[in-house]
């Protein structure tokens, strides 16, 4: 038996010196932090920024550049008595020329706006805002992928210790047979039968290794890491109370984005005032008259101010307030069923816990009992009372009470991180 634990232990110890043990909360931590999502945050916060700069420079001077050229049908030109009259002194007057160019710059200055490039600014932000809250709700479900591979982990974890357990009763049973067949007190089929039992057991162990050894890799390219071998129990915490799940945020960000939205609205029926400049180089100018007699080009400029007002968003604001107000009224309804399913699902995982609280209690008397009934059963065989094959079902019965234990454990161990899940905490 010694010599079997001893194995056992050699077997496992370049797992402990080579390997680095994880917690639950650094796995769930490397696994968001690993995942391709988390890059979307720096796109969604260069993308908001450059939205922003864009919105603010409406408070720029807008310019435009202009370039001209019109052939019109008719233009102002001099009546034809005082054509004749000017002839007849030997002057021509031509009039303007069908032809008329221009090549000019139009500047705009606003200088009230209502309020609507601040308006939109912060439907930008927290447009921006929603993005990275759906992506955090996205990321989110990364952590229940990392719990449900940690806890097969540390299931197989349980399990291959309980082999180890039984695979160390089953090599001092064996000896104890060996011994009984030197003496003529046992058969050799009662040995071959506590082999067969034993190879049973070292596969039992080959395929929780495989599956363990698959589970592990799959948690280290979660984590970002090249090796994860070692994992470690949580403790069983007591639940803090409250919801922070990251969906309440979303949609408490989409709400606030429909208030700003319907500030945004009022802006609209607001007037707007700006200084503004025009200046061309062309013909005609705006000396018309001067220039009926002589067909130049020449500078020409404006200044002035402005105030504009449009009439007609009053007849669309009282509907796009009522299509916010719906949208308000659908984002409660989701918040509404969010809180409702998750207290459902709350009240379903604390019972789930209770009664895996409840299982191991009896597990734990269940496996006490079946080791007092294998011990006596190994007595009962030394004595000849009672043959292998009956020695073997209850050290069956004892290790199968044990793994119903450790299960029990773990997954009790998962209903209680399922439920920090559930509740965001």
């Amino acid at each position: 038996m010694k010599t079997l634990k001893t194995l056992l232990m050699l077997l496992s110890l370049p797992l402990v010196t080579l390997a680095q043990t994880l917690t639950l909360d650094e796995c769930q931590r490397l696994a968001q932090e690993n995942y391709p999502l988390i890059k979307r945050y720096g796109l969604i916060e260069q993308t908001t920024g450059y939205t922003l700069a864009n919105i603010s420079k409406g408070w720029l001077p807008q310019v435009s550049a202009t370039a001209q050229a019109t052939l019109q049908s008719d233009v102002m030109s001099f009546p034809d008595a005082l054509k004749n009259m000017m002839a007849q002194t030997g002057q021509e007057l031509k009039g303007l020329s069908k032809s008329q160019y221009r090549v000019g710059v139009d500047i705009n200055q606003t200088i009230y706006d209502g309020g609507s490039i601040s308006g939109q600014r912060n439907v930008a932000k927290l447009q921006g805002d929603i993005q990275s809250a759906q992506n955090e709700v996205d990321l989110y479900a990364v952590r229940q992928r990392v719990n449900d591979i940690y806890f097969s982990i540390l299931l197989t974890d349980e399990r291959l210790k309980v082999n180890d357990d039984l695979q160390i009763l089953l090599e001092s049973n064996l000896n104890k047979l060996n011994a009984m067949l030197s003496n003529g007190l046992a058969m050799e089929s009662d040995v071959s039968s506590m082999k067969a039992e034993q190879l049973n057991a070292r596969q039992q162990r080959t395929e929780l290794n495989a599956t363990r050894k698959s589970l592990c890799r799959m948690l280290a390219m979660l984590c970002g890491k090249d090796e994860i071998l070692l994992v470690t129990k949580p403790l069983n915490s007591i639940i803090s109370q409250g919801n922070n799940r990251p969906e309440l945020k979303l949609l408490d960000t989409q709400l606030r984005l429909a208030d700003a939205q319907e500030k945004l609205l009022d802006t609209s029926l607001l007037p707007r005032m700006s200084i503004f400049a025009q200046g061309y180089y062309g013909y005609p100018g705006y000396n018309t008259f001067e220039d009926m007699f002589s067909r130049k080009w020449s500078l020409n400029g404006l200044i002035g101010a402005r105030l504009t007002w449009n009439i007609s968003q009053f007849y669309t604001n009282k509907g796009e307030k009522a299509k916010l107000q719906l949208q308000r009224q659908q984002t409660e309804n989701a918040r509404e069923t969010f809180l409702f399913n998750n207290n459902l699902q709350q009240v379903q995982q604390n019972e789930e816990i209770d009664k895996y609280r409840q299982l191991m209690e009896d597990d734990a008397n269940i496996v006490s009992l079946r080791e007092e009934v294998r011990k006596a059963a190994e007595s009962k065989l030394a004595n000849g009372i009672i043959d292998t094959n009956a020695l073997l079902q209850e050290i069956n019965r004892e290790n199968q009470a044990r793994i119903e234990l450790a299960t029990h454990e773990v997954m009790m161990l998962q209903q209680i991180e399922n439920l920090k899940y559930t509740t965001g905490n």
